[in-house]
């Protein structure tokens, strides 16, 4: 889809969500924000919202970028006006001249090469020892920037690069994820998780060989149905009917391919009346935490050393009908002024290798640095 003028006026504080079924859109300024401050793992994130949205009117829209850590507070933005991808216009750009973005970086990881190897090697050996099946290691990287970075510019270059994933901009959280962890409308619901990577180099016939291998591997087939299996378990008591395939397929974006299956499902008349709950109910999953959930989770508290913000955590909007589209944060950046931290993560199971893990988070990583350095 041509996407040229809704971006094209683009300014670094308006609110972007560029996917999903009906192409996404691009907000500006704030109507209100509704503070949630237990967090999405708190009991009331669907009525506190829910009630904010039905008081502002029916054509209301919350956007939120929320907290890996589910029991963060946090907020979400109900912007004063929306401009829709299928109506083909966008928001007036500013008056005044661009701003000259940076052209000077220094890169600086948050765990040593040799560090990171000895953490996944401690996750293998916890596994191993049967505290968990899998567990989702996270790392770093700092990019300082000689100017400001310029957001706008940084949302153009994630869309042309990365055409089919959503590109979100929410308060200074910058990403283009993949990744689909609930869409909701009316009583259709979709859930795309992913999880099992390996590189794409660009050469047909190499991807094509690399993608074989990818679903040819016991290892990484394993570890993908971690993830499906705990998606259709949290789904399935509020579905009449959910379908989940036995076989996953090979989702393939510029550099790497991901396993991926397509899970869909038909509400039933138990079924929560916000998408909000159902977005409480699968966060975190198994793709970006671990199986069992809250075993991964308590070793991450002790181990990872890292605070992952709104990294995987849940991106997306609901409108007043409870309707709404929600991704996991990945391949993203916090952006600050001349300052950017970017996370990626890896999942790790029996036969996970510290070097190739390093080799996947540098793929992943590469995502964000394609879009943000630019000598």
């Amino acid at each position: 889809m041509d996407v040229t003028k809704l971006l094209g006026g683009l300014r670094d504080d308006d609110f972007v969500v560029l996917g999903g079924r009906d192409g996404g859109f691009v907000g500006r300024g704030v109507r209100a924000r509704i503070d949630v401050p237990a967090g999405i793992g708190g009991p009331s994130i669907a009525e506190i919202v829910g009630n904010e949205l039905a008081s502002l009117g029916q054509a209301a829209v919350a956007i939120g970028a929320l907290p890996f850590n589910r029991v963060l507070g946090t907020s979400l933005v109900v912007p004063d006006e929306l401009w829709f991808v299928v109506d083909g216009v966008g928001p007036a750009g500013a008056d005044i001249d661009p701003p000259l973005g940076p052209d000077a970086f220094s890169l600086t990881p948050s765990l040593s090469h040799a560090d990171w190897c000895n953490l996944v090697a401690d996750a293998t050996a916890a596994i191993e020892n049967g505290e968990f099946e899998k567990v989702v290691l996270a790392r770093a990287v700092e990019v300082s920037a000689n100017r400001p970075i310029v957001v706008a510019d940084v949302v153009r270059r994630l869309h042309t690069l990365y055409p089919s994933c959503t590109t979100y901009s929410i308060d200074g959280f910058v990403g283009a994820s993949p990744e689909l962890l609930i869409s909701r409308h009316g009583n259709e619901v979709v859930s795309y998780p992913l999880a099992g990577t390996t590189a794409r180099g660009g050469d047909p016939d190499a991807d094509a060989a690399a993608a074989a291998a990818l679903l040819a591997s016991d290892k990484d087939r394993a570890e993908h149905r971690l993830t499906v299996d705990g998606v259709a378990a949290a789904l399935a008591p509020w579905c009449e009917s959910i379908n989940v395939p036995d076989r996953p397929g090979v989702v393939a974006l510029r550099n790497v391919i991901h396993l991926g299956t397509r899970i869909t499902g038909t509400l039933g008349a138990s079924a929560p009346a916000s998408v909000l709950d159902l977005v409480a109910a699968l966060h975190p999953t198994a793709a970006v935490g671990g199986q069992p959930s809250k075993q991964a989770l308590s070793w991450l508290a002790n181990h990872e050393g890292l605070d992952r913000g709104r990294y995987a955590g849940p991106v997306g909007w609901v409108n007043a009908s409870g309707d709404g589209e929600w991704w996991v944060g990945i391949r993203s950046a916090e952006i600050d002024d001349t300052r950017a931290v970017l996370r990626a993560g890896c999942g790790i199971v029996t036969g996970s290798e510290p070097m190739a893990e390093l080799a996947e988070s540098q793929l992943k990583l590469q995502a964000l640095l394609a879009a943000l350095v630019r000598p």
